[in-house]
């Protein structure tokens, strides 16, 4: 299926997409490049309007819908990050808009969702589960379904991304991209391989209920339990039909590795200390690879920073040296190192 999403389909998507998000900057890293010793820059895509780069692949995909699929309404599944993307696409084209979650998203995104003026839903303890009533309303009220990640316009318009980099960085030589359902790495991989397929392309997930990885290791997508964990952003499944992203990462992802939430802390540390920013847990796992030299970068290098939505309280705590764990603290058990 990966043949149906061409690098033109990418370079259509910014220009429909130009004017309605953020071409967001480049810039070197001093501490990462001297940790390395390897020249590290880092896409700040936490700057994009909503705080995530889910915004890119939801305006492509509203903004492709016929005039009739947009009075009908959008309707998705979400983590935190897409719901707000949806949402704020829907609302600057007038389009009503429903976002389903499981109660696992944290407070902050649900409000800061609700906030782009969706309705809001909760459902379940998984995104699978939240994901059965957006079908229910599909099937009765008509809407469309806008998916986070596995829908070829959204895959597009994540690879905006890439077009960008390449532009900023024409020796690009590694990328490294965080990983969940594989939407944002399936668009960028697809665009740098297009261009030059030299290109290394990474994918960093979590320990803690990484689906794709998991589908990978297993040969098809696969379900698997979502923890808390302080990457939120990359939980939920890839889906059991998945028709897009599993193939696409299978084919043009070179490597992918899990950090350990005491790796997300450290990332989320360094991200403010050292670069002065503010970013949360799944965006920060790129600089959790190079950190603890999981990725060790070939030629120029690019950690994706993909979204800032964290819980305020929850970086203070980190950025102030606590060990957090947030399955213990959901669970009721005792604390152990984050």
């Amino acid at each position: 299926m990966s043949d149906a999403i061409t690098i033109d389909d990418i370079r259509q998507a910014r220009q429909r997409i130009a004017g309605m998000i953020r071409e967001t900057p480049l810039v070197h890293s001093a501490a990462l490049s001297s940790a390395t010793g390897r020249e590290i820059y880092l896409k700040y895509e936490h700057l994009q309007i909503t705080g995530s780069f889910k915004l890119r692949g939801a305006t492509n995909a509203i903004r492709s819908l016929s005039s009739d699929a947009r009075e009908k309404g959008v309707i998705g599944v979400s983590t935190g990050n897409h719901g707000r993307g949806l949402a704020h696409a829907a609302q600057q084209m007038d389009t009503r808009c429903i976002i389903c979650m499981s109660e696992l998203v944290p407070s902050n995104k649900v409000e800061a969702i609700r906030g782009e003026g969706a309705e809001i839903v909760i459902t379940g303890r998984s995104q699978d589960e939240a994901q059965k009533e957006v079908d229910r309303r599909v099937e009765e009220d008509g809407m469309t379904m806008l998916p986070p990640f596995d829908h070829a316009d959204v895959i597009a318009g994540q690879g905006t991304l890439a077009l960008e980099m390449l532009e900023d960085l024409p020796e690009l030589g590694t990328v490294i991209v965080p990983l969940s359902g594989g939407g944002l790495i399936a668009g960028i991989a697809l665009a740098m391989k297009s261009v030059n397929p030299d290109i290394r392309v990474v994918g960093v997930s979590m320990e803690r209920g990484a689906a794709m990885i998991e589908s990978l290791r297993a040969g098809k997508p696969v379900e698997v339990a979502e923890l808390p964990t302080l990457a939120d952003s990359l939980g939920g499944g890839i889906g059991l039909a998945n028709r897009y992203t599993f193939d696409i990462v299978k084919r043009h992802v070179d490597e992918v590795i899990t950090l350990t939430e005491a790796e997300i802390a450290d990332a989320i540390r360094h991200a403010y200390w050292q670069e002065r920013q503010v970013i949360e847990g799944s965006g920060s796992v790129g600089i959790g690879a190079l950190l603890t030299e999981k990725v060790r970068p070939q030629g120029p290098t690019v950690a994706l920073l993909s979204g800032c939505n964290i819980d305020m309280a929850l970086h203070k705590r980190i950025i102030d040296g606590e060990n957090v764990d947030l399955e213990a603290e959901t669970t009721g058990g005792d604390a152990v190192n984050a």
